[in-house]
């Protein structure tokens, strides 16, 4: 799994579920509308916590920006010859 979910996005999942927990909670936790944010909450805290998106990988979108590669040893002469 190619991790999809950017820091930012990730926070603002975590801020989501906790809405859709107190939410749920207002309007009961086992009225239908309160067991539809619980799963979204869910959804929200597994996806923040593992920073994967099987919607994002469909969609081919990722938030996590550029990424730099990773520089074993010997190889800063490459890197400093590919920049």
């Amino acid at each position: 799994m190619k991790k999809t979910v950017g820091r930012m996005d990730s926070a603002a999942r975590i801020v989501l579920a906790a809405g859709a927990v107190a939410g749920s909670g207002v309007l009961g936790f086992a009225s239908g509308w309160g067991i539809v944010l619980l799963v979204v909450a869910a959804v929200m805290a597994v996806t923040s916590a593992t920073g994967y998106c099987p919607l994002y990988s469909i969609l081919g979108v990722s938030t996590r920006g550029a990424t730099r590669p990773t520089a074993r040893r010997g190889d800063m002469a490459d890197l400093h010859r590919a920049a």
